[in-house]
Parts: structure tokens; sequence; C-alpha cells
């Protein structure tokens, strides 16, 4: 794969991820045309396309488009699978995801696609070992939090009984 792209029904980007190198004037580039003609496309047309040399493979969740590129000998069904799984995780992770979540949540909708696929191929196909890593990961966050809210607290009472 070489790239992912989120974007609602209004041409909004919410989420790019890319596993090429290209310069972000390139990336835009492409973001736009990408955008603009697979917004283009009547419902009941098929969600792959051709485009400059790589396919497209695209699908539509509620309001969301996940878009991704993939090269010639790549198989378009199982890049719908991985778009499928990856929708499964952030239902699974933010209980029926929708745009908002993805707005507002974007490191976790992050955060889930690089544990799910790593440099653009599948690293773990299992939905449940994906989201254990995700609550251990939620849980040394809060944890870290919890740490420096207490040493912020500890640093307050000194200034305190300093005073």
């Amino acid at each position: 794969m070489q790239f992912m792209l989120l974007f609602s029904r209004q041409g909004k980007l919410r989420l790019q991820k890319w596993y090429v190198p290209l310069s972000d004037k390139e990336k835009k580039k492409i973001t736009r045309e990408l955008v603009q003609t697979v917004l283009a496309r009547k419902p009941k047309m098929c969600s792959f396309l051709e485009w400059r040399d790589l396919k497209i493979v695209y699908k539509r969740y509620a309001s969301l488009y996940f878009c991704c590129a993939i090269e010639d000998q790549d198989n378009e069904l199982i890049t719908l699978e991985i778009i499928h799984r990856y929708v499964e995780l952030l239902d699974k992770y933010f209980g029926s995801v929708c745009e908002l979540d993805i707005i507002f949540n974007f490191e976790k909708a992050y955060f889930i696609l690089d544990e799910f696929l790593l440099g653009g191929e599948v690293q773990e196909t299992s939905k449940k070992n994906v989201l254990k890593a995700i609550e251990q990961a939620d849980l040394l966050q809060e944890v870290f939090f919890l740490c420096c809210l207490t040493k912020a607290i500890g640093c307050l009472g000194e200034v305190w009984e300093g005073s």
C-alpha cells in the first residue's frame, strides 16, 4: 500500500498515512485529485479505479471515505478487507465510530492504524491482539499521567509549605 486517506463526503481530509516518501506539495496534489475523483463517482460504481500507475481502492462507511492506493500487482479485494478490518477496529475501540471520533481522537485513529499496518503491510491480523496493544498503551498513558499529576501535587505542597 502506498497510502491511505480518510475524507468526508464534503471532501475534508480527516486522516492521511503515507508509506512512500513524497513532498508535501505532491501529497496535497494527490489528495486533492483523488478526493475530487472519488467524490465524483456514483454510489453504484465499482470501488476500484486505475489512477496514474496505481490502483485506488475505496469504500464509504457512513460519512467517511476510506481510500487506499496500491500497486498494480496488489489484490484489490485484500485491500477492501484491510479497509474493513480497520473500520472494525475503530468501531470496537470507539463503540460505533463516527467522523467526530476521528476528528477529536485523531491520535488514537493513527495509533490503531499503526498497530494494524506497518509500512503499508498488515502487521497484525488479529483484532483481539491489536485492541489489546491499544488497551495497554492507554493504560500506560493513564499511569504516566497519574505519576505526573502526583509529582506536580507534591511540588505544589513543597511550595505551599515553604511560604
